[in-house]
């Protein structure tokens, strides 16, 4: 498999993650709370992977495995949760830029427990994607009148949630296929989210059939597709740069609302977005030898897993 394609599949992941605060502002539109979009977004991604797990090549997994790793789906099945609490009090644009912050946040956490040191580039890159992030949420031009403190609370928990998730993408169940292991992954947010949200709406079956639409796109763009590719790329690139190339989804967020929600961007939120894309080729950009950053700073994760 050409190397490209592990930075790639973490790109495309995080881009995935982009598009679901518009359909999430969309569903809350329609009069669907919290617990119902959460809930059966991870209802029917868990159902779409594991039928996609029925036709792939599996590995055997014993129960303790198996329970290990269903483990890493916590923090994925908390990021929708505390991501999609902020969209109730904050403006979609105000509340991808906290979750955003998942962006320094991954580089930090891959400090602390590997003591992975982060190089000049890449903390450039990561001041580059900032400086881009608060120019694309209209921050400088439209301030913070509209902030809500839980609202910014919740935003950041998402983001170290995010953050988590990222660096499980790159260390757990490395021995298996990635669509087994994002099976497992959903399957464990999908636990994770019936404990805080148990799924009593899907005894109303006008409500069930209703939210149902919103339930298949949340449930591809945002429990099935992201683990899957994060499962392909994630061990290959680090949670480090793997954070960087996720930024993704703050562009493709800002032209999903721009699209579907009407929503008016200025030119410096333009600005912001080119930024983001150039930070975003500079630190995956290859280095004097002919590779990319993201495998020169892991040569042992350049075999597949």
């Amino acid at each position: 498999m050409n190397q490209w394609i592990y930075p790639l599949a973490v790109f495309l992941g995080g881009a995935c993650f982009g598009v679901l605060s518009t359909f999430v502002k969309l569903a809350y539109g329609q009069g669907f709370g919290l617990a119902q979009v959460t809930g059966s977004q991870f209802i029917a991604g868990t159902l779409l992977i594991w039928l996609l797990v029925l036709f792939t090549k599996k590995q055997k997994v014993s129960i303790k495995r198996f329970s290990t790793i269903a483990f890493g789906g916590i923090p994925m099945a908390l990021t929708g949760i505390f991501y999609y609490q902020s969209l109730q009090t904050l403006d979609a644009s105000l509340a991808i830029i906290f979750l955003f912050q998942f962006v320094w946040i991954g580089t930090l956490v891959e400090y602390l427990i590997d003591h992975k040191k982060p190089s000049k580039q890449k903390l450039f890159t990561i001041f580059m994607l900032l400086i881009g992030s608060i120019l694309a949420a209209g921050v400088l031009s439209n301030g913070f009148s509209n902030l809500s403190i839980t609202g910014m609370v919740w935003g950041l928990l998402a983001a170290c949630s995010f953050s988590a998730f990222a660096y499980v993408s790159g260390t757990v169940g490395k021995e298996l296929p990635p669509i087994q292991r994002s099976a497992i992954f959903a399957l464990g947010g999908l636990i994770t989210t019936f404990v805080i949200f148990p799924p009593i709406f899907y005894f109303d079956f006008a409500t069930a059939a209703a939210i149902t639409p919103y339930s298949l796109f949340l449930g591809l763009f945002g429990v099935m597709l992201p683990p899957l590719l994060f499962a392909i790329g994630m061990p290959h690139v680090g949670a480090g740069l793997g954070t960087i190339l996720s930024s993704s989804e703050l562009p493709v967020a800002l032209f999903m609302s721009l699209v579907f929600l009407d929503e008016k961007l200025q030119l410096a939120q333009w600005i912001g977005v080119c930024i983001i894309v150039v930070a975003i080729i500079f630190g995956n950009r290859p280095n004097a030898k002919g590779k990319a950053n993201s495998f020169q700073e892991n040569p042992g994760k350049m075999k597949a897993s």
